[in-house]
């Protein structure tokens, strides 16, 4: 599934133009920003309701669904009847349960429609299923998560990190819904959507949300992060769709239950190390020594990097497991 247009509809003739162009790819679905939220009062907030007939004209008339982002009930309603096919949630809006329920109570009965909900602006996978089950409670059947990323505090390459374990955790507990990936606004910039694109395909991503713009440079709100046509005709053409392996085959088997074998060595392990520092910290408090001792903490570390070095696994990873290991320890000795 490709989901493609520009981030704002700014005219009749820029959707007319991006429809076009992505009826020659075989895009099925058209999108366009109507109502743009902005940080800073002042900013393109976009055209509003007069865009829609202009969106559901360019897309309809060229066989193509259309699909806006909505964050109010006022938004439902007009984009329904202007014959909106697909409403997505944003952001912004995901984190918010009251706006997430007002929807909700607006949709319901709704059976012609498709729903996205993206991920909150915070990687908090609670808040995500928190709204996916909102829709699921009011009926809407037809519904699927979208992938954008995380706001984060530290510099990062991307305008919103990706996390790739937060969409893997709401498979794992909403299976069999649909999750599509919008690596327009994890990158932020248009150089990166192709890697990070051809990543998503490859975690087994359901689909694309890529905006597209007839010229990137002048558009009115994210040009930074937009691709041309031509742009997306060539990432297109990149991508290789992973199957879902539902009956993988007999190697995979046999390996996975290598892994599940391993995993229960390591937890016995593990079990048994914490055991082990149990004893130590009952022997710490008849003798009054402080549970933490900095220098052993460092021959640990120094220690098992070593080992983890030797055997070709990365240090900073080793690192990071047997600083909760450690923390663990110490809780076991308080």
């Amino acid at each position: 599934m490709i989901i493609a247009g520009p981030c704002s509809v700014e005219s009749p003739e820029q959707i007319a133009s991006v429809a076009e162009g992505l009826k020659s790819l075989g895009v099925s679905c058209l999108r366009g920003g109507v109502w743009k939220p902005r940080t800073h009062p002042g900013a393109f907030e976009g055209i509003g309701e007069p865009a829609l007939p202009w969106l559901v004209e360019a897309g309809h008339s060229r066989g193509l669904s259309v699909a806006t982002e909505v964050a109010s009930t006022r938004h439902v309603e007009a984009a329904l009847k202007a014959g909106v096919d697909v409403l997505w949630i944003g952001a912004r809006t995901t984190g918010n349960p009251f706006l997430v329920e007002d929807i909700c109570s607006v949709l319901r009965g709704v059976e012609d429609v498709d729903v996205w909900v993206k991920n909150p602006l915070n990687p908090d996978p609670e808040l995500w299923i928190g709204a996916l089950e909102r829709f699921i409670r009011a009926g809407i059947s037809r519904l699927g998560g979208i992938h954008r990323g995380f706001s984060v505090y530290h510099p990062s390459r991307y305008r919103n990190v990706p996390m790739w374990q937060v969409p893997a955790e709401i498979r794992r507990v909403i299976p069999g819904m649909p999750l599509i990936c919008d690596p327009s606004h994890i990158c932020g910039d248009a150089s990166l959507v192709p890697e990070v694109a051809l990543k998503a395909m490859e975690f087994g991503f359901d689909g694309l949300m890529i905006e597209t713009h007839p010229n990137p440079a002048r558009a009115l709100s994210d040009a930074a992060q937009q691709l041309t046509v031509a742009q997306l005709a060539e990432l297109l053409g990149k991508l290789k769709v992973r199957k879902q392996d539902s009956q993988p085959n007999d190697k995979i088997e046999m390996l996975r239950s290598q892994i599940d074998q391993l995993d229960d060595s390591i937890i016995d392990l593990i079990s048994e190390r914490l055991d082990i520092a149990s004893e130590i910290g009952e022997i710490k408090s008849v003798e009054g020594i402080a549970v933490f001792q900095p220098e052993r903490w460092e021959q640990v570390v120094s220690r098992v990097e070593t080992r983890a070095a030797d055997r070709g696994v990365s240090t900073g990873f080793i690192s990071g497991l047997y600083r909760l290991i450690h923390q663990e320890s110490i809780k076991r000795q308080m």
